[in-house]
């Protein structure tokens, strides 16, 4: 029992001793030093910003169309008794080709018939002008002899057309749209036999909105006023074809003339040359392909090319001064295409142009700067 008691106040003894060491190593031990924390600026990315010449170039699209597109109608009435291996959906045909023949064996007969009748008013008005002259004839029955041979001739005239019109051709090159006619057939004047258009020259309407018009130099009424058409720029059309995409040239050639009402765009008109390669090498552009356009704008000097994200609100920059000082400046966006755009006014060469973001940033505030290429 006294062991035990011992044994307790010997731990007892250990314990106040660890204490008593724990108390003297804290009253010896010498404070930290105080350091006042270090405020940094924000570190921002600059790029140093030069003038140039900027080349625009302004982005449409559309769907190609023909230029000439005729719906062939029925002149005079009659069986169809005649078509071409053409005559089909996709037939290529040459101007002048006969594209069927309507049943001639009546307007045979009429022009024969307005034959004989020319010849027989001939043969009266040569005799009325024979007595005429020997005073048997009064001037009255002469003039009537003459009207009576000037309406034989008129009427083959008509005859004549009449037959002319029962061979469909076209005064162009082109290609068959639809077939509406065949072979027995019988047609009336005013019946639809088809649809074809001319494969010279395709087109491709492009609108435009304000913005871009500030950037061509397009063709005005007066340039064309005369011919229909004018040399205007050039558009690089894009599609994708057979899987892949092609490109293919073509020239503005007149603008509508018109802002639509609905839309409040203008319209642009590009001319394709042999869309469908007929005299020429190259890919073929079939009517109604939808293409990306890309017309050829006009040039500026002295404007600044930067990263769009660069621009705060709709025209606001954030620069960054000599000392390292933020400086909230308004200028001109001339344009934005994508991830870039183009300023100018309130810019000078040589300005470091803050590219990442500050929140609520204050003019005056102080930044740390690392430069980056520009664009």
């Amino acid at each position: 029992m006294q062991r035990r008691g011992i044994r307790v106040l010997l731990i007892l003894a250990i314990l106040l001793g660890a204490v008593a060491l724990f108390a003297v190593l804290t009253a010896l031990r010498e404070p930290p030093a105080k350091k006042e924390a270090e405020i940094l600026a924000p570190l921002v990315e600059v790029m140093e910003l030069q003038p140039m010449q900027a080349a625009f170039r302004i982005d449409s699209q559309g769907s190609v169309r023909p230029r000439t597109q005729t719906t062939l109608s029925s002149e005079v009435s009659g069986t169809i008794v005649e078509i071409s291996p053409k005559w089909i959906a996709g037939g290529v045909f040459s101007a002048g080709d006969v594209l069927m023949r309507i049943d001639p064996t009546n307007y045979n007969v009429a022009v024969d018939q307005a034959k004989a009748l020319v010849r027989q008013r001939q043969i009266e008005f040569d005799g009325a002008e024979k007595l005429l002259s020997q005073g048997y004839r009064a001037e009255a029955e002469h003039a009537s002899a003459a009207a009576a041979l000037a309406s034989a001739r008129a009427e083959l005239t008509r005859a004549n057309r009449n037959l002319e019109r029962t061979y469909i051709r076209l005064p162009y090159d082109g290609m068959v749209r639809s077939k509406e006619a065949d072979l027995g057939q019988f047609v009336s004047p005013g019946t639809r036999l088809g649809v074809v258009f001319a494969t010279d020259q395709a087109e491709v309407r492009l609108p435009l909105t304000d913005q871009d018009l500030r950037f061509l130099d397009l063709p005005g009424a007066a340039d064309i006023s005369k011919t229909g058409s004018s040399e205007g720029p050039t558009v690089s059309l894009t599609a994708t074809r057979r899987g892949e995409t092609r490109s293919w040239e073509a020239r503005i050639t007149r603008t509508e003339g018109v802002i639509d009402e609905n839309s409040r765009v203008t319209y642009a008109v590009a001319a394709v040359t042999d869309p469908y390669r007929l005299s020429m090498e190259g890919e073929v552009l079939p009517m109604g392909t939808f293409v990306r356009a890309e017309i050829e704008g006009i040039s500026l000097d002295g404007v600044f090319l930067i990263p769009r994200s660069a621009i705060r609100g709709a025209d606001e920059l954030l620069f960054a001064s000599a000392d390292d000082k933020v400086e909230i400046r308004r200028v001109t966006v001339l344009r934005s295409e994508g991830e870039r755009a183009y300023v100018s006014d309130n810019v000078h060469a040589g300005e470091r142009l803050i590219l990442t973001a500050v929140e609520s940033p204050v003019s005056g505030m102080s930044v740390r700067t690392t430069l980056v290429e520009g664009e």
